[in-house]
């Protein structure tokens, strides 16, 4: 069994590593840069714009209020969304970028974040465009309906753009499991058994298998369980009420921190910058880690926290009431910011100015981990407590995530079954349910690794819909900045591929109801 463990480990690591480094970071960047180009810099362009309608209208009531059967408001299909991205990564994954790939990892992943912005609002903006009522009369969008009715109607195109929709839903359902499930699961477990339980009671088994992670995990697949058995009404809920509290909690405890720490602040900005261009020093005779890495850590990092690309939250974009496609977009654009811009970055500054990082060479002092150098930072300053903070910041991090990846799966299994798509998608939750306990117990970061690569798997084939739909993405926004922000009269807005949904939805956006 280890050497079929430790084959497989290798398999997926060259796998990962050709998905990741050879294509998917290229694709990514450069998919964010065309957008970024075809929509003229919009989220620098109209950055009042985009701001005033996502952050600045969040106590509009048009925001919160839904208007019809099957949808959430825009503010539910952000936390929602956020719910999902806001997870680990914005914690272990930023402190695992600097720790392999230095303080300058933090440059690319603003880099990676700023392009993000577009290829995020993009998605959104054909997610709406190309969605459609399933037998519920709910909304389902995503990058399978863009690839089949977008890409597919290319012609010659109608075959790959079906293909494509099919691979992204297999790979999205299986990594729901992985980063979406299991990965995240084990992380709340890890942390929680650490700081809240003792050494005797770790140690605890029953037939074999630790009590306390037994017992998290039992707990955990019950209270989510009601959650997701519940649907997306259930799950946006929650997630309008905890993600902002969680966001900001955290905001105000990593702020705190920077504040006591605030003498190594300049010098942590300058390390960011210092070795985002440069290569940073090691010890001994090795000659370093070349920026290829710090590059790489960082991007892959960033669009692990934010999912950019992976074409994941238009899931649940796509469930918006919205009727205008760039309305959405614009809270892609600020779902971004917020992830990284503003979470990852406060992750960043805590860890760069623990102490922890000689802020000289970039590397990371004897005996610190990745996985515990948050915590160490937060304990550091406020003793037991800090733990006990960052674990539960991890816990409801990373439980939010479980909810919205369950959606994430549960719309990726809906397409791939058609007809019987609704009752597969109830089979899929309770079987995503039951997996939680796995999670909890396991020890493996196989399972973690494995669906790393399925989000790359998940990327390639939605970049490619994005990146062949880039002219329908430009035609819409320019039409929306005419009609909305030139305030032009005599332009007929395009709100759907589909002409039914285009006519009803023009009626509603005429009665001011979009």
């Amino acid at each position: 069994m280890s050497d079929f463990l430790t084959n497989l480990t290798n398999i997926n690591d060259a796998v990962n590593t050709f998905v990741w480094v050879k294509i998917g970071l290229f694709l990514l960047i450069g998919t964010g840069i065309l957008m970024t180009i075809v929509t003229k810099f919009f989220q620098i362009t109209h950055a009042g714009h985009w701001w005033k309608k996502t952050c600045g209208g969040v106590f509009d009531k048009k925001s919160h209020n839904k208007k019809e059967k099957g949808s959430v408001s825009q503010f539910q299909a952000l936390c929602t969304a956020l719910a999902a991205t806001i997870g680990t990564g914005n914690i272990a994954g930023v402190s695992a970028a600097i720790c392999l790939g230095g303080p300058g990892a933090v440059f690319w992943m603003w880099v990676a974040a700023f392009f993000g912005m577009m290829t995020n609002y993009s998605e959104n903006v054909l997610g709406i465009f190309y969605r459609r009522k399933n037998k519920e009369g709910e909304w389902s969008g995503g990058a399978m309906y863009y690839l089949q009715d977008g890409l597919g109607k290319y012609k010659g195109c109608k075959h790959i753009g079906k293909i494509l929709a099919v691979l992204f839903s297999v790979f999205a359902a299986l990594a729901s499991f992985g980063i979406g499930n299991m990965g995240q699961i084990n992380k709340i477990t890890l942390n929680l058994e650490s700081a809240f339980f003792p050494e005797s009671f770790q140690s605890m088994t029953v037939l074999g298998i630790k009590v306390v992670p037994l017992a998290i995990g039992l707990f955990l697949m019950v209270g989510a369980g009601v959650i997701i058995i519940g649907g997306l009404k259930w799950i946006a809920a929650v997630a309008e009420k905890v993600v902002p509290f969680m966001a900001i909690a955290y905001i105000i405890g990593a702020l705190a921190l920077v504040i006591l720490n605030f003498a190594s602040l300049p010098a942590a900005f300058g390390a960011i910058f210092k070795f985002a261009f440069g290569i940073k020093a090691v010890a001994g005779a090795a000659a370093g880690i070349a920026i290829k890495q710090v590059i790489t850590q960082g991007c892959k990092r960033g669009v692990f926290s934010n999912e950019a690309g992976l074409g994941s939250s238009v899931m649940v974009h796509s469930n918006s009431d919205v009727k205008e496609p760039v309305k959405q977009g614009m809270w892609g654009i600020f779902e971004v910011f917020a992830d990284t811009f503003i979470v990852c970055t406060m992750t960043a500054l805590v860890v760069l100015t623990s102490g922890y990082i000689d802020l000289e060479t970039g590397l990371v002092l004897d005996g610190v981990e990745d996985a515990t150098l948050v915590a160490k930072s937060f304990s550091n300053v406020f003793g037991i407590g800090g733990e006990w903070f960052i674990a539960i910041a991890i816990l409801l991090f990373a439980f939010t995530t479980v909810l919205g990846w369950s959606h994430y799966g549960s719309k990726a299994v809906e397409y791939l079954f058609g007809s019987v798509g609704t009752i597969a998608a109830k089979v899929y939750k309770v079987i995503f349910v039951l997996m939680i306990v796995l999670g909890a117990i396991m020890e493996s970061s196989l399972a973690w690794d494995i669906s790393d690569t399925f989000n790359g798997f998940m990327m390639i084939p939605n970049l490619i819909g994005v990146v062949s739909l880039c002219p329908m993405v430009m035609k819409i926004t320019d039409n929306y900045v005419a009609r909305r922000i030139k305030n032009k009269t005599d332009v007929k807005p395009m709100l759907s591929y589909d002409e039914k949904i285009q006519k009803e939805n023009e009626e509603l956006v005429e009665k001011g109801a979009e």
